[in-house]
């Protein structure tokens, strides 16, 4: 873009370093005194491991943490340092279009810019892969691998035809079975001489509406996104020009990518696990990862599936990572919970959390060794009578028996934050952060005064 700054900056950014501050360490217990009232602040180093926030809406996940991570990451990709890709609903305070250099607003007919579905890939597996990820990765019980098979046998025929992946609305066709698309297309491939492509046709043919076909599910997702609002997008003509994210491989673009999450909110949902996929996907398949790449959702509500946890945490090898931001845990799979917490390095509960989400943080903190004094008051009984006099008359004047302290000093493992701590005691603008560095060296949670 040639730009040198961004049209507003609303946190505090040392741009020798990379590091963006979003709070200071708060005067607590759980905190080490040599911190406390010291900066907090986020840089590549640590959004490489991947950064997992938790909290209720109105917390300040946006507003104190995505939108100052945001801005960092921007002002680096101006300095060829970095590429960064925002992803949230329209009307999100991510920052004005001036500061990015490619806006997507998809279902907005204003748009510049339309999204790849594919990825920007020619290979039919691959594309098929992460498209059936970002359909069907979040149905329980279904395997992405039968549905990226699925449409790889549609996909691959339909682009060895026409040069090119299909749109929309006959990618839907093919999937609901409409038998003119697919004689044409068998036609086609036939005149063509596209023998494999053929016998790749003909088996999904004959495997179309067996026991636990994939491809009826498969037609339900995808007509979420064949709907008026989105007929002037993923277009894949050869008059079409998408923004892939492959483009992030070379060059340090600023890119934001606004969702229709009031009027479609589960296309929204589908859009978003693709993104994700997309964005694990070309992360670790770049050759030159002289960048840092980062992805950030402002929300990720059931956009993390299995494969996309496993590749979240291959991004800390190749220059890359993803900040994820959730309302709970549980809008993530149950059966996610524990990889997600553990792939990720740098985590994140902000007030308000619930003893649920609470336990799982305090699960994955882990305990400490910490010293206890316990004191036990002993009655003392004196042998000689003039102590013993003593003693009672101490007693008269007192009410209190004479004793003697017993300190008894231990080791004993305690929660470093417990859920009832996270849940209850933490102040309105605060957050628990730990953070880890690619490197491996690693902070305990400590509790952060948030800036905003």
């Amino acid at each position: 873009s040639g730009a040198r700054d961004l049209p507003a900056r609303t946190a505090r950014h040392d741009l020798l370093t990379g590091q963006v501050r979003v709070g200071s360490f708060a005067d607590d217990p759980h905190n080490p005194y040599a911190l406390r009232g010291s900066g907090a602040a986020l840089e590549p180093a640590l959004l490489g491991t991947s950064l997992l926030a938790v909290g209720p809406p109105g917390s300040g996940k946006t507003a104190r943490l995505v939108r100052p991570v945001v801005e960092s990451l921007a002002l680096q990709a101006l300095a060829g340092r970095a590429a960064v890709l925002a992803v949230g609903a329209a009307g999100n305070p991510l920052g004005p279009d001036d500061a990015y250099d490619v806006v997507v607003r998809i279902g907005d007919p204003a748009s510049v810019h339309d999204f790849d579905l594919y990825g920007g890939t020619t290979d039919p597996d691959e594309a098929a892969g992460v498209l059936a990820e970002g359909l069907v990765g979040d149905v329980p019980g279904l395997d992405s691998r039968r549905a990226a098979t699925v449409l790889a046998q549609l996909i691959g025929p339909y682009r060895a035809v026409h040069g090119h992946f299909p749109g929309v609305p006959a990618l839907r066709e093919l999937l609901d079975g409409d038998h003119g698309a697919a004689d044409a297309l068998r036609t086609a491939l036939a005149t063509g001489g596209h023998t494999a492509m053929l016998r790749e046709l003909d088996a999904r043919t004959r495997q179309r509406g067996g026991p636990g076909d994939p491809g009826p599910v498969l037609a339900d997702r995808v007509a979420l996104l064949d709907r008026p609002a989105f007929a002037p997008f993923f277009a894949t003509g050869p008059e079409a020009r998408p923004f892939s994210l492959r483009s992030l491989e070379h060059l340090p673009l600023r890119v934001r990518i606004d969702l229709p999450e009031r009027a479609h909110a589960e296309a929204s949902r589908l859009l978003t696990r693709l993104v994700l996929a997309q964005f694990t996907a070309v992360a670790a398949a770049r050759a030159d990862r002289t960048l840092f790449v980062c992805l950030v959702l402002d929300d990720a509500t059931q956009a993390v599936t299995a494969e996309t946890v496993r590749g979240i945490r291959r991004l800390r090898s190749v220059n890359a990572g993803a900040v994820l931001t959730l309302r709970t845990v549980d809008d993530v799979p149950e059966a996610l919970h524990t990889a997600l917490l553990g792939g990720v390095g740098c985590r994140m509960a902000f007030c308000g959390v619930t003893t649920w989400d609470g336990k799982r943080f305090a699960d994955v903190w882990g305990k400490e060794w910490v010293e206890t004094r316990e004191v036990a008051q002993h009655a003392v009984f004196a042998d000689q009578p003039f102590t013993r006099a003593l003693h009672g008359l101490r007693k008269l004047v007192t009410g209190k028996a004479v004793t003697r302290d017993a300190v008894t000093v231990r080791r004993v493992e305690r929660e470093r934050w417990s859920a009832s701590e996270l849940a209850y005691s933490l102040p309105a603008g605060h957050a628990v952060l730990s953070l880890t560095t690619v490197d491996g060296a690693h902070t305990p949670p400590l509790l952060v005064k948030l800036d905003g």
